[in-house]
């Protein structure tokens, strides 16, 4: 048997967290049994389905990676399809026309619950031989009306639910329309589903479209229902816990293999290791293995995992991405200092993309004035005469790299018998503006030496009107 998973979203928002796991699930699946992956867009809500929603689950899918053997399929594509099958279910006595209210099948359940019972269709048509003239009926499924429906989920266990607890469900609406119960169980079987990995929101459904199945005499595939994942608080993961799109999580900063990895961690694990590559998850991997209870999202968490990919990565893999952060931010890349020497500079330095970015922004705009505690900590009149030296030394490079950068403020420091922090620290004021930058070997050589010839000389100037001040 060749092991066949889906992931089925609805076009009706972005392909969000929750989600992506669930694809990254039955991605793995499907890869560690060397089996196929098909990706299917379930757009019969023609009302919330937007194109804009069936693509950024199409760029959600390729930034992370998670490539499908087959597919995509739409079930706007399939309408004569189910409602072949609604006829078949008519035709052989599985399902009938249903010709109550709204209003009728409402009241029927409001005197349930005040009788505090489930409320549920009661059946009512589930008999009926005539029709009703000037009302477009429903079709409902006729639910067994005894017995179980047992099956073993994979990651939950032993799951039984007596068919007394389910009512006839509606398979098509008054206007013809197929309903999710029914188009997910034509689909799974006509694709060949071997393995359904979903959220756990959908249990209750499993056992309706299981009788489905069993009605057209079909072999009912396995099933595998994971946990949500909760926010911080414990509660269901919301808009206001953040960012929840995946593509959100692009332009934070985070790096695709982070968030798989931090995904994959949500609900599973692989002894005390933390960090997984993909082949390593997809070796790992068991469907099995997934926790039964819900996992909490932790940010901080996932901006430790992202800071280990960065430091980890070849440099010039991280060239694409961050540019893209620099040009959001306004800076001109193309015209600016080579990106990868940013990159091997600020590696060390940053938990996402984003914040790199936006600590590389004073190799591209020159500021506007001294950051006030740091230029008075710093550019004082005993500075002067080093960071003249040091201009008059920058000046004469003819090799503007950064060891004999490095070695001009050695020298400097030698020259004055002063500790290197008392020659670097005006340096770096000088040159940035502020009192924290990356070295100052990378930072000279990532400036250029026009910029840094003129912000050395805006600190020669700033030190000498200080002491013209108090002098006067």
């Amino acid at each position: 048997m060749t092991v066949r998973t889906r992931f089925a979203p609805s076009p009706t928002g972005y392909l969000h967290v929750g989600g992506a796991r669930t694809a990254l699930f039955s991605w793995l699946y499907a890869k560690k049994t060397k089996g196929q992956f098909i990706l299917r867009i379930e757009d019969t809500d023609r009302e919330r389905s937007t194109e804009e929603s069936v693509q950024a689950i199409f760029d959600g899918m390729e930034w992370l990676g998670l490539s499908h053997d087959e597919g995509p399929f739409f079930q706007t594509d399939r309408f004569p399809r189910y409602l072949e099958i609604i006829q078949q279910l008519l035709d052989q006595g599985d399902a009938y026309h249903c010709y109550c209210s709204a209003e009728e099948v409402e009241a029927v359940r409001e005197e349930q619950r005040a009788n505090k019972q489930k409320p549920r269709y009661n059946g009512k048509c589930r008999h009926r031989t005539d029709s009703v003239e000037g009302v477009n009926p429903v079709v409902r499924f006729k639910n067994p009306e005894q017995g179980l429906v047992v099956f073993d989920d994979l990651v939950r266990g032993k799951i039984s639910i007596s068919n007394e607890e389910l009512d006839d469900l509606i398979i098509a609406r008054s206007d013809g329309t197929p309903t999710y119960n029914l188009t997910v169980v034509i689909d799974d079987l006509d694709m060949n589903m071997t393995h359904i990995i979903r959220g756990d929101d959908h249990i209750n459904n499993t056992p309706r479209q299981i009788n489905i199945m069993k009605a057209l005499g079909a072999q009912v595939p396995h099933f595998a229902h994971v946990p949500m994942i909760l926010g911080d608080d414990g509660a269901r993961l919301s808009k206001r816990h953040g960012a929840v799109s995946v593509m959100q999580y692009r332009d934070e900063g985070y790096l695709p293999e982070a968030l798989l990895n931090y995904l994959v961690r949500l609900g599973w694990s692989h002894g005390d290791k933390e960090l997984f590559s993909r082949d390593e998850m997809i070796a790992l991997f068991d469907i099995k293995d997934v926790n039964k209870t819900a996992s909490a999202f932790n940010t901080e968490k996932l901006q430790w995992i992202n800071q280990q990919y960065i430091m980890s990565a070849d440099p010039s893999d991280l060239v694409a991405p961050l540019s893209e952060q620099l040009k959001t931010l306004g800076c001109d890349v193309e015209n600016g200092p080579d990106v990868i020497e940013i990159v091997k500079t600020q590696q060390e330095r940053a938990k996402t993309l984003k914040e790199m970015a936006e600590k590389s922004l004073l190799f591209y705009n020159d500021y506007d004035e001294f950051d006030e505690k740091a230029a008075k900590k710093n550019l004082k009149a005993a500075a002067l005469e080093p960071l003249e030296m040091m201009l008059s030394k920058f000046e004469a490079l003819s090799d503007w790299s950064k060891e004999p950068l490095h070695q001009v403020i050695l020298d400097t420091a030698e020259s004055f018998e002063l500790k290197l922090g008392k020659v670097a620290q005006p340096l770096r004021v000088s040159l940035t503006g502020t009192s924290v930058s990356p070295s100052l070997d990378a930072t000279l050589f990532l400036l250029g030496k026009e910029m840094c010839l003129k912000n050395i000389q805006r600190g020669i100037e700033f030190i000498k009107n200080k002491i013209s001040a108090q002098q006067g």
